[in-house]
């Protein structure tokens, strides 16, 4: 199970590896600094908030100490030491009260100063994250641009894979017809196939034909040399009929009638 467990880790790392954008990667890091972020500055908020709450009860607990005071020397001036006495006690648990708040003043002031200057470093690093994401992400898309068209130009890619493939098929089905027709054409020439449209010929044939038709290009040749020349074609003409009957046996064979 154990082993079963690491094979199906392995290969889901392998999936998601494979699946997993750097880009999306480094988009989804920045906006959870940005949450991050907005979660500090509203722990700074309420700090602020709670300390401004502390403030406003300070400074009714200052009022009703000042008020204390005042009604204490009223009565005292008046003959009346027991209210002035009742007055400077009361007063006296509210300064104790003052105390605590003024403590408790402090301590808020302090967390909210903290806060504050963690705020501004965070900040400071997700806008650092933020040009060194788009920075990276740029590079990656030239990055990957420029992998395509090399794979496109070296023909690696799928799309250019089966292009290549096609090509390359096509190549092969033309060589073996090419490779196919030269050898009829050769079997036909000694003979060894035979043509049953008659338009094959053989050797003999088509040497004779040759000759022929040498012959013909050289009297069609003397006869322009005559014409351009000035003299009678026909003088050329006669001349080739005297060698034709000059190359005809003398000595005819007579028989006498007996």
């Amino acid at each position: 199970m154990k082993r079963m467990g690491m094979i199906f880790r392995a290969k889901a790392n392998k999936a998601l590896d494979r699946a997993e954008d750097p880009r999306e990667t480094l988009d989804y890091s920045y906006q959870k600094q940005l949450e991050l972020l907005q979660k500090v500055r509203r722990g700074v908020a309420d700090v602020a908030t709670s300390r401004k709450r502390l403030e406003l009860q300070l400074n009714q607990l200052q009022s009703q100490s000042t008020k204390l005071e005042d009604q204490g020397r009223k009565a005292l001036a008046l003959g009346r030491e027991d209210l002035a006495r009742e007055a400077l006690s009361r007063r006296a648990a509210l300064q104790q009260q003052v105390t605590d708040l003024e403590t408790q003043h402090t301590t808020l002031q302090g967390e909210e100063e903290k806060l504050t200057l963690a705020a501004q470093r965070l900040q400071a690093k997700v806008d650092a994250f933020r040009t060194k994401k788009e920075t990276i992400k740029a590079t990656y898309t030239a990055a990957q641009a420029q992998t395509r068209i090399g794979e496109a130009f070296s023909g690696i890619s799928e799309e250019m894979g089966d292009v290549g493939l096609a090509i390359q098929r096509a190549e092969d089905k033309t060589a073996q017809l090419q490779a196919r027709a030269g050898a009829i054409d050769e079997l036909l020439a000694s003979g060894a196939l035979d043509d049953p449209s008659g338009l094959a010929k053989d050797d003999l044939q088509a040497e004779l034909d040759r000759i022929s038709g040498g012959t013909d290009v050289e009297l069609e040749l003397q006869r322009m040399k005559a014409e351009l020349a000035g003299g009678a074609p026909q003088q050329a003409i006669e001349g080739g009929t005297g060698q034709a009957q000059s190359q005809q046996p003398q000595d005819t064979p007579r028989f006498d009638k007996q």
